[in-house]
């Protein structure tokens, strides 16, 4: 095998049994060719490979296996903060854009992997960065997305946004979203967003339920900063998430500063990756219709 990745991470949710029994495949299967395998204290024992703390698996590992579904590929991406580690994904979720090895080809594909046949992809990441009124900031990293939304209330949120220092609108709604390219088939696309191709330096600024029918998503080049702040408005409770996590709480004269990261993400592919024909596969483009309304398509 190819030493390119000779020291290997494994990650993914041990305690789901769909999970479990692809990494102790895949741990036996590199321990046989004589890799290198790491994973957390909480499962090494079970996958019999070397234990590594999960902040010290960036600088251990030469290659990240998350085994799972696209969460478990965001929660890598988190572990790998801002160190260049490429990632490969396992798909053992239910739409797994990112995770595009398919656990029937699982092995095969990693011996051709490793064997030096695959392609890399560098994807963008933002970099949000929450300043509150009394100056404090908070900041995290988002593969796919960073969310203004309501907190423990049903009322609207009203706030203001901001494009490369220029006003663009002031909005009524549940909240906002600022997705990647890669984000750009999860939240975003849900509140109608466009799907934007991976290699595009683009990013979409997505209203989530906008009081106003005329206002829509748009998309924006990634060097243009984002600044968000939320206004008065009775009963108002706001946070800001990143990749699902919470950065805390967003109160009036707080900001949001959200921008491209010089911290990208790489992901590794088999040979024959396709971005097109995962967009056919999990949205069922060219089926027909009739099919899927009756659930004969899964």
């Amino acid at each position: 095998m190819n030493k390119e990745f000779s020291r290997v991470a494994l990650v993914g949710l041990y305690v789901d049994a769909r999970v479990a029994e692809p990494m102790r495949l895949i741990a036996a299967h590199l321990t046989k060719a004589g890799l290198d395998v790491m994973s957390t204290p909480d499962i090494s024992n079970e996958l019999c490979v070397r234990a590594v703390d999960a902040d010290a698996l960036p600088d251990e590992a030469d290659l990240i296996i998350a085994v799972g579904g696209d969460g478990t590929m965001l929660h890598a991406a988190s572990m790998a903060g801002g160190k260049d580690v490429p990632l490969l994904g396992v798909n053992r979720g239910r739409l797994g854009f990112l995770t595009d090895v398919s656990p029937h080809q699982m092995l095969e594909s990693l011996d051709q992997i490793f064997g030096g046949n695959y392609s890399r992809e560098s994807r963008l990441r933002l970099a949000a960065t929450l300043v509150s009124s009394n100056g404090n900031e908070i900041t995290g990293l988002a593969l796919n997305d960073v969310v203004l939304q309501r907190r423990d209330t049903g009322r609207m949120l009203d706030f203001e946004t901001r494009i490369a220092d220029r006003y663009v609108n002031t909005y009524m709604g549940d909240g906002l979203v600022v997705a990647t390219p890669t984000g750009s088939t999860a939240y975003a696309l849900s509140c109608g967003g466009p799907i934007i191709e991976p290699q595009l330096d683009a990013i979409v600024v997505a209203p989530i339920c906008p009081h106003t029918l005329s206002v829509r998503p748009i998309v924006i080049p990634a060097n243009q900063g984002i600044e968000v702040t939320l206004l008065e408005r009775e009963d108002t409770n706001a946070e800001i998430s990143v990749d699902g996590h919470s950065m805390g709480a967003f109160d009036p004269d707080d900001k949001l500063l959200v921008a491209p990261s010089d911290s990208r993400i790489t992901l590794i592919h088999p040979p024959g990756y396709d971005f097109y024909e995962i967009l056919r596969s999990k949205l069922h483009w060219g089926h027909d219709g009739r099919k899927l309304a009756f659930g004969e398509i899964e």
